[in-house]
C-alpha cells in the first residue's frame, strides 16, 4: 500500500509518497508537481493519486521481478540483456503457448538484430527511431509481412512496458513509432466441386480426418488434435469441442500443450455426429484397437482418449497439418490453399446454402458476429448482386 500527502514548499505543491520497498526498506520520496498553491489544490490532488497508483504498480512489477530471480541493474544493464532476463521472468509467468511467441519473436529477431547493430546499447538510450529502423529491416530485408512486424511490436512494447512501470525507463519508446499498416488476408476457399476431389484424394492418409474436421465441422487445427473420444456421443449422435492441442518450441524442444478449454468461451460448442462421418469414426476405433494389438508394447499409450493419432498412437501435431497440406495439394496438382482456409470452406458452403451469418458463427465457435461478418465479407457478394438485380429495372435507358 503507497501513502501520499501533498506538502506546500516555497509557494509549490509537493507530492510525498511513504512506502516499503520490494527490498522491504520504507521509502518516503518527495516530488515537485510544478504547481503553485493558489488556485490548485484539485489538480494537486489528481496527480499525488496517480503518482501512488504508478508507484503501486511497479512495486507490484519489482516485487514479481524478485519472485522470478530477475536481476536488474538499470545502469549497467543493456538492452539485449533485460530482454533475456524479461524472458526469464516471462516464463514462469504467462501459459507456455504464449511464452513460445515471446521467445521465437524476441529472443530469435530481435535482440539478434540489437546485438549485431547496437551491441553496446543501453536499455535506457533506445531510442524510437532505432525500433523503427527495425521494422523497416524486416520490411525491406527480411520481405516478412506487415503484419509479422505487428506482432513484433506488440512483444517489444510489452517487455519495454514492462521497463517503463517498473521505473527503468521515463517512458516507453515502442510508444512512439509507426507501426505498418495491417494487411486483411482474403481466403480463397475451395468451393463444393473442388473438396470434392480434395475428399478422393485424401482418403486413406493421415491428413484424411484433420481435412473432414476443417473442411467440414470448421475446426482449428488445435481443435482438430484435440479431439477426444470422450467428447464424442455415439447415442446422442454429438461431437463435443472442449479440448485444444498446441505445438510450441521453448529452448529448441517441441512440446504438445494439451487444455482443456478452447481459443474463446464461444469456442466451446458441440455439433451433430453426421452419419458419413460416424461411420468414419467407427473404423478408425476399430482400426486404432488393432494397431494397438499389432504393436503391442510399443504402442504410445499417452494418447489413448484422442480421436486423430498415428499408427503408433502417437498424437498428429497441429504443426504436421499446416506443413504437410500444402505439399498434399502440390503432390496431387490441386490447387493451393492454407490449411486454416478449409475452415473458410466450410463457412463459404453454409453460407451459400442459406444459412445465417449468426449461424455460421456458432457453428464455426467465433466470439461474436463482427468476427464472422469481417472475415467472411466476401460471402455478402451474393446479396449485393440480388440488390442490384432489385434496382435494375429503373436503370436510365440510353
Amino acid at each position: 500500500m503507497v501513502a501520499g500527502h501533498l506538502r506546500e514548499k516555497g509557494g509549490i505543491y509537493y507530492i510525498v509518497l511513504s512506502y516499503t520497498d520490494e527490498y522491504g526498506n520504507r521509502r518516503t520520496p518527495s516530488q515537485s508537481t510544478g504547481l503553485p498553491v493558489k488556485g490548485n489544490k484539485k489538480r494537486a490532488e489528481d496527480l499525488l493519486q496517480r503518482a501512488r497508483h504508478q508507484k503501486e504498480e511497479e512495486l507490484k512489477c519489482r516485487r514479481l521481478a524478485i519472485r522470478s530471480g530477475m536481476k536488474i541493474m538499470p545502469d549497467q544493464m543493456r538492452l539485449t540483456e533485460y530482454l533475456k532476463e524479461w524472458l526469464k521472468m516471462m516464463r514462469t509467468s504467462v501459459e507456455m503457448t504464449t511464452y513460445d511467441s515471446y521467445e521465437r519473436t524476441i529472443l530469435n529477431r530481435i535482440i539478434p538484430y540489437f546485438n549485431k547493430r547496437y551491441p553496446k546499447l543501453l536499455l535506457q538510450e533506445l531510442t524510437p527511431k532505432q525500433i523503427q529502423d527495425y521494422y523497416t529491416y524486416e520490411l525491406d530485408v527480411c520481405k516478412v509481412s506487415p503484419n509479422t512486424v505487428i506482432h513484433r511490436h506488440a512483444n517489444l512494447r510489452k517487455a519495454l512496458q514492462y521497463a517503463f512501470r517498473t521505473g527503468l525507463l521515463d517512458s516507453n519508446p515502442a510508444d512512439r513509432v509507426q507501426r505498418p499498416r495491417k494487411e486483411r488476408y482474403q481466403a480463397h476457399p475451395y468451393n463444393g466441386e473442388e473438396l470434392e476431389v480434395l475428399f478422393q484424394k485424401v482418403k486413406g492418409t493421415n491428413l484424411e480426418l484433420g481435412v473432414i474436421l476443417a473442411a467440414f465441422y470448421g475446426l482449428r487445427r488445435s481443435e482438430a488434435c484435440g479431439l477426444k473420444w470422450s467428447a464424442i456421443d455415439f447415442t446422442r449422435k454429438t461431437i463435443t469441442i472442449s479440448h485444444t492441442v498446441s505445438q510450441v518450441k521453448v529452448d529448441g524442444k517441441i512440446t504438445l500443450v494439451g487444455k482443456d478449454r478452447t481459443k474463446t468461451k464461444s469456442s466451446h460448442r458441440t455439433l451433430p455426429l453426421v452419419g458419413p462421418f460416424e461411420e468414419l469414426l467407427l473404423a478408425l476405433r476399430d482400426k486404432q484397437e488393432a494397431n494397438r494389438r499389432i504393436c503391442g508394447n510399443c504402442y504410445c499409450q499417452e494418447y489413448l482418449d484422442y480421436v486423430y493419432v498415428n499408427e503408433m498412437g502417437e498424437l498428429m501435431k497441429p504443426n504436421y497439418l499446416s506443413q504437410a497440406f500444402p505439399s498434399f495439394l502440390e503432390k496431387h496438382g490441386l490447387r493451393h490453399i492454407r490449411f486454416h482456409d478449409l475452415r473458410h470452406s466450410c463457412a463459404s458452403l453454409l453460407y451459400a446454402n442459406g444459412v445465417a451469418l449468426k449461424d455460421i458463427q456458432e457453428w464455426l465457435g467465433h466470439s461474436d458476429i463482427a468476427t464472422t461478418s469481417n472475415i467472411y465479407t466476401h460471402l455478402d457478394y451474393s446479396s449485393k448482386v440480388a440488390s442490384a438485380n432489385a434496382i435494375l429495372p429503373f436503370f436510365p435507358e440510353k
